[in-house]
């Protein structure tokens, strides 16, 4: 690694530790169900030498959502019913399952739905990419748009869409949600999934969580039988179900009004991220595991970014390229092409807290990536990118003397080659 590569991923990692994070915001230990933080930064590194940005391509994850099923309400509710039938519930309990009937009622017929709060996120990132990039969407500029079929996708490209229309009426849209967008927008690759099951990957994963699990304290708080407990209660399942819904109410109206991280202490807070870390790691990441190859589920997204900047790099006018998706497809590109040092390969899991492989900074509701090009004009050979993850300046690890910034034939050279290994079956560590 050079010295300068070094000093910039010495700089990313530079941060607080997942422990300190969750002790100031419980919230973060949702994983997945992150609400979309504000970026931590506005000042960004201006571009060298004259260079102006003239293209945008991105990927999206949709905004704020609902539990997606119903069982994560209705567990909860069986359960907590039963308890309280045969008055097996403390006090605490019978506050926790007041709030369970609260939050189960608001998501009634909304499960997976995008809430307000989505929709307000991906106005808010149209926005700023406007407010950012301001000579990309001058003019009519054509914004083309694409969003898979689900719902909360196409509602949350829509509000990029009115947010940009009411920023700049003149903007030229060409957006839409077809089938015939999948093979790269959410490509389904059973043989990589599959490996996911592997039994060494399911074993390591169990032993991992076994050592991190302690619910017995949480199901006495809030059932006041031992026998009851032992007899009735999976304290696994009510302990697994109250995290997740704890961690959903950030993305709903009661973000500000309702709480269930109180049921939890600080530390089985942080050991229930931890178990959650791991699972996104093993299910997206680099590890001998799982094969080495989860990330290259999207193989075709990364090509269509490469195909598409090729064809905006020959036009003389700027372009933008939205892709509206899900988590699924966000964290694996982001391993995928080693950014922030997520590319990583780790055989134990106990590890990756360490090497920096921190779900919620990766892809919190609305996470995003946005490659912005740079050039100084139409006749420029020398065209740079940048990469924001979250709206946040990334790094690659390619050696660049001016980082983020990196050149574009750098950076294409860096992608064939992630594309090739796949091809041949190997991939470099």
């Amino acid at each position: 690694m050079t010295a300068l590569l070094h000093v910039v991923l010495v700089s990313i990692f530079a941060q607080s530790s997942p422990r300190e994070d969750l002790l100031a915001n419980p919230s973060l230990s949702a994983s997945n169900m992150v609400a979309y933080p504000e970026p931590k930064t506005r000042n960004y590194t201006p571009a060298p030498g004259g260079k102006k940005a003239f293209y945008i391509s991105h990927y999206g994850r949709h905004g704020s959502r609902y539990l997606t099923k119903t069982e994560d309400y209705e567990y909860l509710n069986r359960v907590f019913r039963s308890a309280d039938s045969a008055s097996k519930l403390t006090p605490l309990g019978v506050d926790v399952y007041r709030r369970v009937r609260m939050l189960s009622r608001q998501a009634k017929n909304r499960w997976g739905d995008l809430t307000e709060l989505g929709r307000q996120q991906h106005r808010d990132i149209a926005r700023r990419m406007v407010e950012n990039f301001p000579q990309v969407f001058k003019g009519n500029t054509v914004v083309t748009a694409r969003s898979t079929l689900v719902p909360r996708c196409v509602l949350s490209m829509m509000s990029a869409v009115q947010e940009l229309t009411a920023l700049n009426p003149k903007l030229r849209f060409n957006f839409d949600a077809s089938s015939y967008d999948l093979y790269y927008m959410n490509l389904q690759d059973r043989v990589i999934r599959d490996m996911t099951k592997s039994e060494k990957l399911v074993n390591a994963y169990n032993d991992f969580c076994q050592r991190h699990w302690n619910e017995r304290r949480l199901s006495e708080s809030i059932f006041n039988d031992t026998a009851y407990i032992n007899q009735n209660i999976d304290i696994h399942q009510i302990s697994f179900y109250l995290f997740r819904l704890a961690g959903s109410i950030q993305n709903t109206d009661y973000r500000d009004e309702l709480t269930l991280y109180d049921v939890f202490t600080s530390d089985e807070i942080y050991q229930n991220w931890l178990t959650g870390n791991a699972y996104w790691f093993s299910g997206f990441g680099f590890t001998p595991l799982n094969g080495n190859c989860q990330p290259y589920t999207q193989r075709n997204l990364l090509r269509n970014i490469m195909l598409q900047a090729d064809s905006a790099i020959k036009k003389d006018e700027p372009s933008v390229f939205l892709r509206y998706g899900h988590d699924t497809m966000v964290l694996p590109l982001v391993c995928l092409m080693n950014l922030n040092g997520y590319g990583a390969s780790y055989s134990d899991f106990e590890q990756l807290v360490d090497g920096g492989w921190i779900d919620y900074r990766a892809f919190p509701m609305a996470g995003n990536l946005q490659f912005v090009f740079y050039r100084k004009n139409f006749k420029d050979e020398d065209v740079l990118v940048k990469i924001l993850l979250n709206e946040n300046e990334a790094t690659l690890p390619i050696q660049s003397e001016i980082a983020p910034y990196y050149h574009w034939s750098d950076v294409r050279r860096y992608f064939k080659e992630i594309l090739s290994a796949y091809k041949s079956g190997s991939r470099s560590k």
